[in-house]
């Protein structure tokens, strides 16, 4: 099996085994805490530079390091090395890449003690909420899950402390998730300590409210620090796309040229050259160098105006793990429109994810038009070099 089926398999398997079969009283080791992890996993390996069969691996220990939660919170790290190890044993994985998967599932126990760099990233993965804008909702969520399943129950002030304590006692191991994640991390730190001391802790406020009071805080320096850029950012992006597009104009227009000049030349080398061939044999060496020419210029020229299909269809999955590009047409045409509209929903609610996309839609105009003026280079050069041989010839046949 090759790497993209045995991940899209494990994606299917272990989404379908947490709707069966874990308890929905486990409101944070939930399928999104997987998924999140999965895609901080890949981040910080993709950033460390780790090769692909590596990423495979880290990418398996993400989806299954928390199924174990099947039969409850203790112990489950162990539980889901064994899930693991069946699943991939009835693949006919290799033995030492499971003994590696499992290492790194066992790294994510707390505390954490990871042996290696592979269990390291995955142990700052299953914590990168820590340093994400998401820490307060999934905060809240533990609080919650802590009282669902094990009946441990805590008011606002015990809570923050228990928080404060976690954060600070909490390290992140590989260079990559320190920068990823510790400046925000310290951040809250701070903000849990502000709360310590406001005099609302110690009224009937709820943690969701401190947390709401202190994400309009944000979202208010957020949006005069949007207002510093948005303008740069936008004029960077509309020049450079408005500068793609005239390039690509101009690459259409050149083979469009290619393609008449060509047509024209064999039209009149077929009309007029090719009914003398019976008269002077000599003409039809000459003859076929110069249809030869204009015929592999317009075989270059087509290359480089012919359209590429593409599936049309982006997942649930990569929209989530913020993967997808839904500002290229060809990448959602075959989508129904509720699954095109949520996903440009969540485009729009996640600023990075946005420009993400732009800038892989960027990108991916870049290549294409690198194809189209690699093909017309050719084209030039075969229609230039081999005109000239063509007149030669010509030459040759009359002087002789």
């Amino acid at each position: 099996m090759t790497e993209s089926i045995i991940l899209k398999d494990i994606n299917h398997f272990v989404t379908d085994f947490f709707k069966k079969n874990i308890s929905a009283e486990y409101v944070f080791h939930d399928y999104q805490h997987t998924l999140n992890v999965v895609h901080s996993a890949l981040e910080i390996a993709e950033n460390s530079g780790l090769e692909s069969s590596d990423l495979e691996l880290i990418t398996i220990a993400a989806w299954f390091h928390d199924t174990g939660y099947i039969k409850g919170s203790d112990g489950h790290e162990a539980r889901s090395c064994e899930i693991a190890r069946a699943y991939l044993t009835n693949l006919k994985y290799p033995e030492s890449r499971i003994a590696q998967i499992e290492g790194c599932i066992m790294a994510t126990k707390l505390p954490q003690t990871p042996q290696n760099f592979m269990e390291q990233i995955l142990g700052d993965a299953d914590m990168s909420h820590l340093g994400k804008r998401s820490y307060w909702d999934r905060c809240e969520r533990i609080r919650q899950e802590l009282q669902l399943t094990k009946g441990i129950s805590m008011n606002d002030e015990e809570w923050v402390d228990f928080e404060i304590t976690f954060l600070q006692n909490h390290r992140y191991h590989t260079p990559v998730a320190q920068s990823l994640y510790d400046d925000r991390k310290q951040k809250y730190i701070k903000q849990l300590k502000e709360l310590k001391h406001e005099q609302d802790l110690k009224n009937t406020l709820t943690i969701n409210e401190l947390a709401d009071r202190i994400k309009a805080k944000e979202d208010k320096k957020k949006e005069k620090e949007k207002e510093k850029v948005s303008r740069g950012v936008e004029t960077m992006f509309r020049t450079t796309y408005r500068t793609h597009i005239s390039l690509s104009t101009s690459a259409d227009n050149k083979a469009h040229i290619m393609l008449s000049i060509n047509t024209i030349v064999l039209s009149l080398a077929v009309s007029n050259l090719v009914v003398k061939f019976q008269d002077n044999h000599r003409f039809i060496l000459p003859t076929i160098v110069l249809v030869a020419v204009c015929l592999i210029s317009m075989v270059f020229a087509t290359l480089a105006t012919r359209p590429k299909i593409t599936e049309g269809k982006v997942t649930k999955e990569a929209i989530l793990q913020r993967k997808a590009n839904l500002l290229f047409f060809g990448n959602y045409y075959n989508m129904k429109l509720e699954e095109f509209h949520w996903g440009m929903m969540e485009m729009l609610k996640d600023d990075d994810f946005l420009y993400t996309a732009m800038t892989r839609d960027l990108y991916f105009l870049g290549v294409v038009l690198g194809k189209k003026y690699r093909y017309l280079s050719i084209c030039y050069d075969i229609f230039m070099y081999g005109l000239i041989f063509a007149v030669l010839s010509f030459a040759v046949v009359f002087i002789a």
